[in-house]
């Protein structure tokens, strides 16, 4: 343990220098300077010089329910998802984790996770002037998607916590049930510091709407963007930063630390479908934070991103029962809630970006083709992926982060893409938006995926990935953390 905590001091010493490797600017944008993607994460929080801007209480009000709301999708929502489907021999390991990893992300999120995700720096890496919230205070604002319109960066930094913190614990459900309890808290901060924060940075990070008042002003301020900002990808609240990013390194994981054992001779059904219902319905509740909060005021926009949400879910849910229930001849609980977070994922790119019909037929899909990928395509990869991260976060972020590039067009019921220096809708080009979503999500997939082996590498170098056999045999609660998760 003493040997572990050592590696952690490393690592976030390593972490607070990453920027340095960074300092190469991006090309020129090619997306038009003046345009807004990402409806998620602004990152100006400097007053105009004229003024102090107060922030809107409404918005303010709105922001702190869905952090709350977002809280509640991993502790408690995520745990129970994943906890009951898992054996009941390794349930507590599992809430065990994602509580934890919880805890440790918030913590270094507040260290260095905001400054080096939500600062300016390179195209990839943000710099360190907030390492430690320096220079925030109770009067500092942070931008919306209106010119004029501000919360408090407080309020914007709690927010992008739970993000920060949700997407690592995704990434269990990929080796759940086999891996060291230290292997996995060290290989969350590596993944944290080289993979989160650096797709955040490149997907979300902006100048802020204000900083666009002219042409000239616009294309200085887009050269400051993250990358994937100046390719022009758009995601509303996560598709690739959370989802595409946590379902690699789970797939990389499910590989590296091998598969369980007995799997595919033992029996390895969910121990507990009633909580894993109970936890996709918290989980589809917060998602509503997720999603409408990261419009980051409340409006019309926000009630369309909850509309969304909202639909896309349902209609997932029916079109994955329906299709399980051809195919195997009976409806299931476990496809069912499965169908839901196919929908929650897939939708949750284009939430604010494209209109009702564009969320049915994103949910239609999702239902269906997220069941492909946790059968056929997990076949073919071969991977024991154990709770199905990339199957149905992998494959459902990719289908929403493509299919947003299609249906944000106005003419398909789309809110299209804002210019903020003619203050209006800029002419929507599908193609060329389409292949900004490409970009988006092969940056992703990349990203993630190596640095994820490099992360599992160091990792089981130092500490090893895998517990001992007979342990594995026994079960994680026990012989990981001397509990029981049930006394029958």
């Amino acid at each position: 343990m003493k040997k572990l905590f050592a590696i952690l001091l490393t690592v976030c010493a390593v972490g607070l220098s990453g920027g340095v490797y960074a300092e190469e600017k991006a090309a020129p944008a090619e997306a038009p300077a003046a345009t807004a993607p990402a409806a998620a994460a602004p990152a100006a929080a400097e007053a105009p010089a004229a003024a102090t801007p107060v922030p809107n209480k409404g918005d303010t009000a709105w922001m702190i329910v869905a952090t709350a709301l977002v809280i509640l999708m991993t502790i408690p929502g995520l745990a129970l998802f994943y906890g009951g489907l898992v054996r009941a021999k390794n349930m507590l390991s599992v809430l065990m984790q994602v509580f934890v990893i919880f805890s440790v992300m918030v913590t270094l999120w507040v260290i260095y996770g905001y400054s080096v995700a939500f600062t300016e720096g390179s195209a990839f890496f943000g710099g360190f002037d907030k390492l430690f919230l320096k220079g925030v205070t109770v009067e500092s604002v942070a931008a919306t998607f209106s010119k004029g319109v501000y919360i408090p960066e407080y309020v914007y930094i709690v927010f992008q916590a739970t993000f920060a913190a949700i997407t690592p614990a995704l990434i269990i459900g990929g080796f759940a049930e086999r891996m060291k309890f230290s292997a996995v808290l060290l290989f969350m901060v590596i993944w944290f510091t080289f993979s989160y924060l650096p797709m955040a940075h490149m997907v979300w990070y902006w100048a802020g709407p204000d900083a666009y008042t002219s042409a000239e002003a616009g294309e200085a301020a887009a050269a400051t963007a993250g990358f994937l900002f100046q390719k022009g990808a758009l995601d509303f609240a996560g598709g690739t930063v959370v989802h595409i990013n946590a379902a690699m390194a789970g797939l990389v994981g499910a590989f590296m630390v091998g598969k369980r054992i007995g799997y595919g001779k033992e029996s390895m059904a969910p121990h507990s479908l009633t909580l894993t219902m109970v936890g996709a319905s918290l989980l589809w509740v917060g998602w509503f934070g997720f999603n409408a909060g990261s419009n980051l005021e409340a409006n019309g926009l926000a009630a369309l991103a909850f509309l969304n949400t909202l639909l896309a879910t349902g209609v997932a849910t029916m079109s994955w029962m329906f299709m399980e229930w051809i195919i195997k001849g009976k409806p299931s609980m476990l496809g069912a809630a499965s169908g839901a977070v196919a929908g929650l994922v897939a939708i949750t790119p284009a939430c604010g970006w494209v209109g009702p019909i564009g969320a049915l037929v994103i949910g239609a899909a999702a239902g269906v083709i997220c069941l492909w990928g946790v059968n056929g395509l997990k076949r073919m990869l071969g991977a024991d992926d154990a709770l199905d991260v990339f199957g149905v976060h992998g494959v459902g972020g990719i289908l929403g982060a493509v299919l947003t590039g299609v249906f944000a067009d106005p003419a398909l019921g789309g809110v299209g893409v804002y210019d903020y220096v003619a203050d209006a809708v800029a002419t929507f080009d599908m193609k060329a938006q389409v292949i900004s979503q490409l970009w988006g999500v092969g940056v992703a997939v990349v990203w993630s995926g190596i640095v994820s082996l490099v992360a599992y590498k160091i990792v089981d170098m130092f500490i090893g990935l895998r517990v001992p056999e007979e342990e594995e045999r026994e079960g994680l609660d026990v012989t990981s953390h001397g509990e029981t998760a049930y006394h029958m």
